[in-house]
């Protein structure tokens, strides 16, 4: 679980940002929940290694900790 966060500004159309608040509030889920998920996705996919801030394991491509 990260500790620390970041500010990510994401520009889009109104309809789409409108349509994605919608559908969030249907999903009871924010659209920061649903950006940082497709975030962690795309990691995923590109095989990229990362840290969650606060943590002393990397996570790997397969998705678990090393």
């Amino acid at each position: 679980m990260e500790l620390k966060t970041a500010r990510l500004t994401v520009l889009l159309d109104p309809a789409k940002k409108k349509a994605l608040e919608q559908l969030c509030e249907r999903q009871d889920v924010t659209p920061s929940q649903v950006v940082r998920q497709l975030i962690r996705d795309y990691l995923k996919q590109h095989g990229a290694e990362w840290m969650p801030s606060g943590s002393a394991e990397a996570v790997t491509q397969e998705g678990g900790s090393e």
